[in-house]
């Protein structure tokens, strides 16, 4: 029997996660299939990177300066174990007990207001008050925004027929509008550096839409969920539950050497950028410059690209294709081209605890947009992870830039690090500017252009549309964040299910 020959292009999460997963389960049909007559097909995979390396936004700088050695995750520098499809793997991969927990104390995260920071309530977990005191005796919210917050039990359940609503006019509505300004709009913004008013309820916070047309009201849902055990996280702190995430003791990048492992070095092409793709006889044809004659012809490709390398992939395959593949082909570039996308960028540095006036007992901040402040959140890295730096050092990620303030990312790195020192001097009494820079042992600006994908009201017509039309298009599959959730948990969660459905 031939091979099943699977090609991916593109060597960033989506991608390696899914050849790991593909890896993983012809193992496990190979085990099934021992002792019977027949044997699965041999799987056969190709993994094209455009770049000199894997890993996409994913990538680790081990600095070494006269103030010691560092460790700095450009992208992401921990994951999220709920939903628990990135732990599950590593479990899977028998790494799971090297995994670091972030440090114990300072868990709880906290709200820009002023010139100073606020701790998020106990227990609210995005929009779920869970601890009623906690929530009477914070500053964030005024007797009146209390009061209305304490109303939501009474507030009606939406229309039946409203299929998708807002963050902002769902939180307004039911938690009110000091609740959604102070609160919830900082938090999501943190999250999917996105509009609150444009964001999907459906797309972003289905668990949490659910709970008003089952329970009517999400204070009564939240009470029926702990009365059952069904979330004991319920119990836990505030805002961003660390305790809920794990990261790699040398950064994010063993785990993409880890997948890439898994998949094997010589079956991953480096500096490969695909050109085309067409329909044969013989299979589909990948062409570039560095595809090796013999490497070209796949049963199955996966697109694992972003959504404009994607478009034009598909494009270039429309004349050896039918007229009503061809067509579908259309439908899925409208589709994708439909969906926005928002650029960062993060300022990282590592800057003397000496330079810091008030050091806050947090390893994280966001800032609400009504604060009109160019930072959307910060993280205090090497409090999470005191592996990170000198302990008379400290690593701070800015954000800056999303949807909401895109200007900020046309200033100079020079200027967007002096922007991000002055608010960080107005936050936690970083010293001067000048100084910081000068005194810091290194900063780095790192930029991902349209990175972030926004899942805007009707979000899920859209990726609907687009699934049910590649369903038209043999052989190729799409894997893009665009479609299926943001964030490393949901991408390798989407990868398994793709390299379940190849190898049905």
């Amino acid at each position: 029997m031939k091979p099943l020959r699977i090609a991916i292009i593109g060597g960033g999460l989506s991608g390696l996660a899914t050849g790991t997963h593909l890896r993983l389960r012809a193992a496990e049909l190979a085990e099934q299939s021992r002792n019977t007559p027949e044997s699965p097909r041999e799987v056969e995979l190709s993994l094209f990177e455009s770049s000199e390396r894997v890993g996409g936004v994913i990538h680790t700088e081990r600095i070494s300066t006269p103030a010691g050695e560092f460790t700095v995750d450009h992208g992401a520098d921990m994951f999220a174990t709920n939903p628990p499809f990135a732990l599950d793997l590593c479990q899977r991969l028998g790494v799971a007990d090297d995994l670091l927990f972030p440090k114990p104390d300072g868990r709880g995260a906290m709200i820009a207001r002023g010139d100073g920071l606020i701790p998020i309530p106990e227990g609210f977990v995005l929009m779920r008050p869970t601890k009623v005191w906690s929530m009477m005796t914070t500053p964030l919210l005024s007797v009146a925004g209390k009061t209305r917050l304490l109303a939501e039990r009474f507030v009606p359940r939406r229309a039946t027929d409203l299929t998708d609503e807002g963050v902002g006019s769902f939180v307004r509505r039911r938690l009110g509008q000091e609740c959604l300004d102070n609160i919830v709009a900082p938090l999501v913004a943190g999250i999917y550096t996105a509009d609150v008013e444009r964001l999907s309820m459906a797309a972003t916070m289905k668990p949490i839409w659910d709970m008003e047309s089952s329970d009517g009201s999400l204070a009564r849902a939240t009470l029926r969920r702990i009365k059952s055990g069904e979330d004991s996280t319920e119990q836990g702190s505030s805002g961003a539950r660390y305790e809920n995430f794990r990261a790699f003791p040398g950064g994010m990048i063993e785990f993409i050497k880890l997948l890439a492992g898994q998949i094997g070095s010589s079956h991953i092409h480096l500096n490969c950028p695909i050109e085309s793709i067409s329909k044969t006889d013989q299979g589909i044809r990948v062409q570039g410059d560095r595809v090796s004659e013999g490497d070209e012809l796949f049963d199955h490709v996966v697109l694992s690209t972003p959504a404009s390398v994607s478009c034009r992939l598909l494009q270039s395959m429309q004349s050896s294709v039918s007229a009503d593949v061809s067509s579908a082909i259309d439908q899925v570039v409208a589709g994708l081209s439909a969906i926005p996308y928002a650029s960062t960028a993060i300022v990282v540095m590592a800057v003397p605890r000496n330079c810091i006036a008030r050091m806050p007992k947090t390893f994280g901040f966001v800032v609400p947009p009504k604060e009109q402040r160019s930072v959307l959140a910060g993280s205090f890295a090497s409090e999470k992870f005191p592996q990170r730096a000198p302990d008379d050092h400290v690593i701070i990620r800015a954000f800056v830039g999303g949807v909401l303030n895109p200007q900020i990312l046309e200033n100079s790195d020079d200027e967007i690090v002096r922007i991000v020192a002055r608010e960080l001097g107005d936050l936690i009494g970083l010293q001067s500017p000048d100084r910081v820079i000068d005194e810091a042992a290194f900063v780095r600006v790192v930029r991902w252009n349209r990175a972030m994908p926004q899942y805007e009201i009707g979000h899920l017509e859209k990726t609907n549309a687009i699934e049910s039309a590649m369903a038209k298009i043999p052989g190729i599959e799409l894997r893009t964040n665009a479609i299926g959730g943001v964030g490393i948990a949901p991408v390798i969660g989407a990868a398994r299910r793709m390299a379940e459905k190849l190898l049905a």
